[in-house]
């Protein structure tokens, strides 16, 4: 099925018709908060995801689209990812808050699932029209502008002391916070870019060793990470042992770079589970 390359028209076409031009214009009226004051959504979030919709409704007629803004407007769709048939699911604009201050740091991220059942991932990047890619099983492709693929593969450290990781403190309430920052000391760095896409890229590409998120692991957040990372060499379960699952509300998600390191990480942070 020739869909992967559908699925990527469809993003790239609508970065650079939505996305790329309101990068750094945006009015003031064309952001606004959901949930929290920090929870932005920006008109380039809605058109894009729009048009992603518009377009694959077009060339994969048998594939429900679904996407962050359009559960954020009616959250009974969440409910129906795990139906049978294909499901595609967008974050139009993944790290929306950087988008729009006019940092350099968000992608589009998408995933595809059959019956809930992961297929193929992309996270893309619309400032230099690169991405990376993987069907289930891999293997996971790094793919430039101009076509020059690479094949992935995560980190070989395994020296707690020299690994980096990604852990967004502030996705965590006030005592599950400071167990978090506590838990990372014992890492080189612990950071987070507030923006799901480029951490898994770097997890990915091998850069950084885990990705750890939570407690509500959205599937537009992640499930194309799963695929990816595990096609790069990677390991990805909840903190509780469980499989991911893209039906699944609740949990402490880590990604890691391998088996070994993921039991290390997910010792340190065991209280989060």
């Amino acid at each position: 099925m020739a869909y992967p390359s559908q699925v990527l028209a469809a993003v790239r076409a609508a970065a650079r018709a939505k996305i790329l031009p309101r990068f750094g214009q945006l009015a003031s009226a064309e952001v606004t908060a959901k949930a929290a004051f920090d929870d932005l959504v920006t008109i380039a979030d809605v058109e894009a995801e729009a048009m992603i919709r518009e377009i694959l409704a077009r060339a994969w007629r048998e594939a429900r689209v679904i996407g962050e803004e359009s559960v954020a407007a009616d959250p009974a769709l969440r409910d129906s990812f795990g139906q049978s048939g294909w499901l595609v699911v967008v974050d139009p604009v993944d790290g929306t808050w950087n988008f729009s201050k006019g940092l350099a740091l968000f992608g589009v991220i998408a995933v595809v699932a059959e019956a809930g059942r992961l297929d193929y991932g992309l996270l893309y990047d619309p400032l230099r029209d690169d991405w990376i890619e993987a069907r289930a099983g891999g293997p996971a492709r790094f793919v430039t502008a101009a076509g020059q693929v690479r094949v992935l593969q995560t980190s070989a450290e395994r020296d707690p002391s020299r690994m980096q990781g990604y852990v967004p403190l502030v996705l965590f309430e006030a005592e599950a916070k400071r167990a978090a920052a506590l838990a990372g000391l014992g890492y080189r760095r612990i950071s987070s870019m507030m923006c799901s896409c480029h951490e898994y890229r770097m997890l990915a590409q091998g850069h950084v060793d885990f990705v750890l998120s939570g407690p509500e692991p959205h599937p537009w957040d992640h499930a194309a990470a799963v695929v990816i990372v595990q096609a790069a060499g990677g390991v990805a379960r909840f903190l509780d042992g469980g499989v991911y699952d893209i039906t699944r509300r609740r949990g402490v998600l880590l990604l890691a770079s391998c088996e070994e390191v993921w039991q290390q990480v997910a010792r340190d942070y065991a209280s989060l589970a």
